[in-house]
């Protein structure tokens, strides 16, 4: 066995520069953590606000036109 000790930081040092090489680049993107007790409220009030709508019919109707297919 070798000696040497490759340490987390070096490798994934070089783990990006595989990537790098192989032509992609790092991003980072955040997002709303669905978890947090806060999105849960303020999706079930927007979701209200929503299906309370005079539109609510109309809006469903064309999500439903939108979303036919996608999950077959």
């Amino acid at each position: 066995m070798s000696g040497t000790v490759v340490t987390s930081k070096e490798k994934v040092r070089a783990h990006r520069a595989r990537l790098r090489a192989q032509g992609l680049r790092p991003i980072q993107i955040w997002v709303p953590d669905v978890r947090a007790r806060s999105f849960v409220a303020a999706a079930r009030k927007q979701s209200k606000a929503v299906a309370a709508s005079r539109y609510a019919k109309k809006d469903q109707a064309f999500i439903d036109a939108i979303s036919d297919g996608i999950l077959e």
